[in-house]
């Protein structure tokens, strides 16, 4: 893809939304791990821990964008980008990771980077499923994503508390995505003809999306409906 492909922009805009709504937590580890630090370290110990996660993530993806090559691994990253996107559309209960504070900063940065990668999966998956082979599409796009998000997370959390709807628009983005990965595997497409999956180009990343949706959507009112029971005793 050139330059001047929209195609290119449309996936680089999704890797950094994507990244965005994945990594809300991410901000809040390198905060706890560097809040025990100097304040002139605190401020190494961010841009360190940062850049630390920001190369292991890269290579992390790409390990993963290589595997999926493999056939039948599409299929299982295509369910597992599902659950991730349901997972995102649905509040969950007492997700809040133990950190410890750091006095040393070498060791924040060992910290947050151990942190990032542990809490990082559902980004690689979803990031190298968008990024398929174009390894200068996930650089830049993870390149630009993760410092938004330390330098913004403020903010993008305000926004996402304000406008719901950009959650559920994410998590419908990731059901198509799995959509399209589930038709991309090897072991489909040598069992399928080429017309058959022509024929489903858009109907299997719909069908991804609007999957993902009900079940966000039924997960939530079953929830709603589990807390006002337990409220009630």
């Amino acid at each position: 893809m050139s330059l001047d492909s929209p195609v290119l922009w449309l996936a680089l805009l999704q890797i950094i939304w994507i990244n965005i709504l994945l990594s809300g937590d991410n901000a809040v580890v390198i905060a706890m791990a560097c809040r025990s630090l100097p304040e002139k370290a605190r401020k190494w110990g961010i841009i360190l821990g940062a850049g630390v996660a920001v190369a292991l993530r890269i290579l992390f993806t790409g390990i993963v964008a290589t595997l999926l090559g493999l056939p039948w691994l599409k299929l299982v990253g295509s369910l597992a980008l599902m659950w991730i996107a349901v997972d995102l559309a649905v509040p969950s209960e007492g997700n809040d990771e133990a950190v410890e504070a750091s006095d040393s900063l070498w060791k924040a940065v060992g910290t947050v980077a151990l942190a990032d990668i542990v809490m990082s999966l559902d980004n690689v998956v979803a990031v190298a499923a968008i990024a398929k082979d174009n390894w200068y599409l996930l650089v830049f796009g993870l390149a630009i994503s993760i410092p938004l998000i330390i330098a913004g997370s403020s903010i993008v959390m305000a926004l996402l508390d304000r406008f719901p709807i950009l959650v559920w628009a994410g998590a419908g983005l990731l059901g198509w995505v799995a959509g399209e990965m589930l038709l991309g595997d090897p072991a489909i497409t040598e069992r399928v003809s080429h017309e058959l999956v022509e024929n489903l180009h858009y109907v299997a990343p719909a069908v991804g999306a609007a999957l993902v949706l009900v079940i966000a959507f039924g997960m939530r009112r079953w929830k709603a409906r589990h807390a006002e029971v337990a409220g009630g005793h």
